[in-house]
């Protein structure tokens, strides 16, 4: 008797742990590890396996994909577990799911130069136009996993050096500031969102 779909899904969140797709998330600064998703995105195919083996992969890519809000990626992933087919189940692994995941790493990319064109951060815009003028799969998913990070902490620390030229800056704030650049990208982004407004100054 074939797993259900809600069976595939509780499955796949229980393996999240060793799930090794990469996610856009800033502060996460991760890259796509050797899984069969991230085989399947890298366009190589994994071997042979079984039709569980595939659904179970397929499974995993949808979890993902719906805690990344990447909707080609869901609507492909379901199509291909609702066709329930290993033909289908591997074309999707092999070659459908790098050319869904780099649909939406564009529309992401996309969203994020609009932001950063709103709000002047330059290492952004530079980034992202670089990935969406390259065009490919892989461009587009290193900043969406790492370039986009690194580019925001550039702009950031741009940002906080700004703030520490100000005339008559405190000591409390100019601390505050010397700690976010000598932190990580999450730090000098919570200072600049968040803690250059809880320090006096």
């Amino acid at each position: 008797m074939r797993p259900t779909r809600a069976a595939l899904l509780i499955a796949a969140a229980a393996l999240a742990p060793t799930l090794a797709v990469a996610t856009p998330a800033f502060a996460s600064g991760t890259t796509a590890a050797s899984s069969p998703a991230a085989t399947a995105l890298s366009g190589t195919s994994v071997g042979p396996a079984s039709e569980d083996d595939d659904r179970v992969a397929v499974s995993r890519i949808l979890a993902q994909a719906i805690k990344d809000g990447d909707r080609r990626v869901i609507r492909d992933a379901n199509t291909a577990l609702d066709a329930n087919t290993p033909e289908v189940l591997r074309t999707f692994l092999d070659t459908g799911y790098r050319l869904a995941q780099a649909e939406d790493d564009s529309v992401a990319t996309f969203r994020i130069l609009g932001v950063a064109q709103k709000n002047g951060a330059r290492a952004v815009i530079r980034e992202a136009t670089k990935a969406l003028d390259n065009g490919t799969p892989e461009a587009l998913r290193a900043f969406r996993t790492t370039g986009y990070r690194l580019a925001q902490a550039e702009d950031d620390s741009v940002a906080i050096s700004r703030i520490l030229a100000r005339p008559g800056i405190s000591d409390t704030l100019r601390a505050a500031c010397n700690k976010a650049l000598d932190g990580t990208p999450e730090d000098m982004r919570y200072f600049l969102e968040t803690g250059q407004y809880e320090v006096a100054g």
